[in-house]
């Protein structure tokens, strides 16, 4: 019997981190996902070497791929090095894959992942977001929004 998962998940060491995302779209559900990897990228990204800046993740032939996600070859890998750019297969249950596959097909949503880290039994996940994107106005009243926030959050610490 399998325990429900965290609302937050247990992250033990960020690699690598998208926080554009969280200004270019607005998240509305978070998956953790296990990330299929051969060895020289997991000693890669226990490196902390790796990016997400530029990916996203999409649904097809029954699975998630991880797209445009970089990860430098290995300095000592040698022969058995891989390919820095190549789709990655993502890791989810299969009524995951078949939520996120109808969200994306019918409600126009993006797979945007947040971050890759290791958990707490050292295995490699991805943070993965449902998200719709922003247009320009949405994004610049979400920095005003922010600003206010900080702004607040000032006023009332220096008043007591």
């Amino acid at each position: 019997m399998s325990r429900p998962k965290p609302a937050t998940f247990d992250k033990k060491k960020i690699v690598a981190e998208n926080r554009r995302a969280r200004f270019d779209y607005e998240i509305d559900t978070k998956y953790e996902a296990g990330i299929v990897l051969t060895g020289t990228e997991v000693k890669s990204l226990r490196f902390g070497e790796g990016s997400i800046a530029e990916s996203y993740a999409e649904v097809n032939d029954g699975g998630v791929w991880l797209i445009n996600s970089n990860i430098p070859e290995f300095s000592h890998g040698n022969r058995f090095n891989h390919e820095p750019k190549r789709p990655r297969k993502l890791l989810l249950h299969e009524r995951e894959v078949n939520k996120l596959h109808g969200a994306v097909a019918r409600d126009g949503m993006t797979l945007v992942p947040l971050m890759i880290y290791f958990n707490g039994q050292g295995r490699a996940k991805v943070e993965l977001a449902l998200a719709k994107g922003r247009k320009a106005h949405d994004k610049r009243e979400h920095i005003k929004e922010r600003d206010w926030k900080r702004d607040a959050a000032r006023i009332m610490r220096e008043r007591g």
